[in-house]
């Protein structure tokens, strides 16, 4: 949904961009760098509960994770290999964020516990954990079904929620949270990310089917 926003977005960072090669500072290694303090910040905002802060750190990065490829458009012009530890280190990044969630909800039941209502237990952690775990798979099976779809010759990227969408499902949830002071919010935007996954999973499924049913090859190399 948020992908028509991709293009003026590079455009609006090429200075930052520039000033990075000015630096010295190549596409791959902005990818790692990136892709680290993304892995860092987001397991460190689980373990501290400190939501709303750590949704502004990776709102920051994840806005930043488009300079790679602006660096590469204005070097090298984008390199396979590139492209491959781009994807790859998303993956892992991905992971990470959902990580940080499932820890917070495991490590902060403070946040959501009443300790004078203790006959009627509160599954707000339990859903957001199951939700996020849901959301795990969903968002590697929604890249990994691209990535299958195209390696036979066919462009598969359709579906209600993009990475773009997921991750700002997930801030949005946490900056809430973090605001707050309760979990419940972040714990519906969990089980809001893991619905949208399953159907974009679906979607992506039945358009490769249908793609591969008219025969006509739709991705190019």
């Amino acid at each position: 949904m948020l992908e028509h926003l991709r293009d003026p977005f590079k455009k609006l960072i090429e200075p930052i961009a520039k000033a990075l090669i000015a630096m010295g500072l190549t596409a791959n290694a902005v990818t790692i760098i990136g892709a680290v303090g993304t892995i860092v910040a987001a397991i460190a905002t689980g373990v501290t509960g400190h939501l709303f802060a750590g949704s502004v750190v990776l709102t920051i990065l994840v806005l930043a994770d488009s300079l790679d490829g602006s660096i590469a458009k204005l070097t090298t012009g984008g390199t396979e290999f590139g492209a491959f530890l781009d994807s790859t280190l998303d993956r892992i990044a991905d992971w990470a964020v959902l990580t940080g969630v499932i820890i917070f909800f495991l490590t902060h039941s403070d946040w959501w516990y009443d300790s004078t209502n203790t006959s009627f237990p509160d599954y707000t952690s339990r859903v957001g954990v199951i939700a996020a775990m849901v959301s795990v798979m969903t968002s590697f099976v929604t890249s990994y079904a691209r990535a299958r779809a195209e390696s036979v010759g066919f462009e598969v990227k359709n579906g209600v929620a993009t990475r773009a969408d997921r991750l700002v499902i997930i801030l949005v949830g946490m900056a809430i949270t973090g605001l707050t002071h309760q979990g419940l919010w972040l714990a519906i935007a969990m089980a809001l990310l893991a619905a949208l996954g399953i159907i974009t999973v679906f979607q992506r499924i039945f358009e490769a089917k249908r793609q591969m049913r008219v025969g006509k090859k739709t991705y190019r190399v």
